[in-house]
């Protein structure tokens, strides 16, 4: 009888391991890795007898919520908790993700410990000598099926990430890699799937580039360059997909376990594909598999330490309930995490990023729970020395965030899809600017002074920024690590911390160096 694969796979669980995004100490939201295993472990046990279930688990896994801070940050901990749970869940393989880098390959190595399954890593040159990696594949037999499960990392990752946490590792092409391996694992397996911790750079249906064409997603090209793959998962943009490109379904799974990539493969006699079916499974009202439930002490210790107080502030609000407005006008909060930048490194102009509209802001009384929710990235401070005209370009490129449609000033498309990029515009402290979003794109600075003088375009000036917009993230390519002239070895968390500590109570003021306008809608 013919059989069928059913594969599923995780992407982007950043480190939620209970249903809960730790907004509260009794939150609860319908997310996690234990409710994605528990679908994965339920797949293994109704399996048909003609059934065959392939679990894979495709990256950033290790970085991204309170969890993962505490485990990375805190001596004595348990670095090798995530893998204890994926290994009980039981994942035939795993990919590493841009955000496995976060905290350097010493950290990769003590993440990965307690793990019983291959990471695969045929791009990355070096990762295999490092041990961070085992094989840039892995054949796996099951009921006299070979199936060749092909190991992908999105190869953007040095224009993120900081060189030492990369050091020794190339990151190559993964179409390249791809066109010379796939017709090599054709000939020693029956099925060949690629697991590829990247996302799509066009419209799945259409082709229509949805972005830049980079090195970032490549997934579109991969299925329409390279035959003979018989089904991709993909992730990293945190998506939600299921469909078909040139006949090859794919998945992606959206982000925190909310939901498992499933694609069904049917066989024929000769264990051959001959159709396939993709469709996310959503975690939300799973009930979680006790068995999968670890010791609740880490758990424990963690909301323990999230309620601990850091700090007070005094003065404007620092909490943001418009996140547009805070946009537009900036926010005492986005002011605070300036202030602590400029401190760090020095200088008196420094840019950050509202990261998303969870971010709630700070309270009188600031929690670690506070600093750690609303600044969830191990980024650290660096700060350049730009000319003025590099400060515009930032600030023009800055600008490309915001467009008017039907009347009103709105988010432009390329920030809201494919993929929400809310953290890629940036606020400034230090200097007094205005958009006026009815100007062409690349002309809508009107206004841009600093200590009260007019910034000319030979001017050397000294700005503090995250080290992902210090290398160029973002498309801001007038920033680049040969500009640096400082950093901090401190995350920009654990610097806001002390900060609050050193100044508490912090009294923090209302900016007024910035706005956002349309001159065409005043007209009206």
């Amino acid at each position: 009888m013919p059989k069928t694969i059913k594969l599923l796979s995780t992407s982007d669980v950043h480190g939620y391991v209970y249903p809960t995004n730790y907004s509260t100490k009794d939150n609860y939201t319908g997310i996690g890795l234990l409710k994605a295993g528990t679908i994965i472990k339920q797949a293994r046990k109704q399996a048909q007898p003609d059934e065959i279930v392939l679990a894979v688990e495709n990256g950033d896994l290790i970085q991204g919520s309170p969890l993962t801070s505490y485990l990375a940050e805190q001596p004595n901990t348990p670095k090798d908790y995530l893998t204890d749970i994926t290994s009980q869940i039981g994942y035939d393989a795993g990919v590493l993700g841009n955000h496995e880098f976060n905290y350097g390959l010493d950290y990769i190595r003590a993440a990965e410990a307690k793990r019983n399954y291959p990471i695969i890593s045929a791009n990355i040159t070096g990762a295999e000598s490092e041990h961070i990696a085992d094989a840039p594949y892995q054949i796996i037999e099951k009921q006299g099926v070979k199936i060749a499960v092909l190991g992908l990392t999105t190869a953007f990752v040095p224009n993120w990430e900081m060189a030492k946490n990369i050091q020794g590792l190339t990151f190559n092409s993964i179409l390249k890699t791809a066109q010379e391996l796939v017709p090599k694992l054709r000939k020693q397996a029956d099925v060949v799937i690629v697991a590829y911790h990247g996302g799509l750079e066009a419209d799945p249906e259409t082709g229509a580039p949805t972005e830049k064409l980079t090195v970032e997603n490549e997934g579109y090209r991969l299925l329409t360059t390279v035959p003979g793959i018989d089904a991709l998962i993909t992730g990293h943009q945190h998506r939600e997909l299921a469909g078909t490109i040139n006949h090859v379904p794919f998945t992606q799974p959206g982000v925190r376990g909310s939901n498992v990539g499933q694609i069904t493969l049917i066989l024929d006699d000769d264990n051959h594909v001959v159709n396939g079916i993709s469709e996310l499974l959503s975690t939300k009202d799973v009930t979680i598999d006790q068995s999968l439930l670890p010791d609740s002490q880490l758990e424990n210790q963690v909301q323990a330490w999230l309620e601990e107080p850091v700090g007070h502030v005094t003065g404007a609000d620092l909490q943001v309930h418009d996140h547009l407005q805070a946009r537009f006008h900036g926010h005492p909060y986005l002011d605070l995490i300036n202030q602590v930048q400029m401190k760090a490194l020095g200088t008196d102009i420094s840019g950050t990023a509202l990261f998303n509209d969870e971010i709630t802001g700070l309270s009188p009384t600031v929690s670690m729970r506070e600093i750690i929710s609303n600044y969830s990235y191990p980024n650290t401070a660096f700060s350049e020395r730009i000319t003025g005209k590099e400060l515009r370009e930032a600030l023009e490129q800055n600008a490309k965030f915001f467009t008017v449609k039907d009347g009103q000033i709105v988010i432009s498309a390329e920030f809201v899809k494919p993929k929400l990029q809310l953290y890629n515009y940036d606020v400034y402290s230090g200097i007094d600017y205005e958009f006026d979003i009815s100007q062409p794109v690349g002309y809508r600075v009107t206004k841009l002074t600093y200590h009260d003088q007019p910034v000319t375009d030979d001017q050397e000036l000294t700005v503090a920024m995250n080290n992902y917009r210090a290398i160029g993230g973002g498309d801001y390519q007038m920033f680049s690590i040969d500009k640096v002239v400082n950093q901090t070895s401190e995350t920009i968390p654990n610097l806001m911390i002390k900060y609050l500590q050193e100044h508490d109570p912090y009294h923090a003021t209302e900016p007024n160096n910035f706005r956002v306008r349309a001159s065409e809608l005043e007209k009206n």
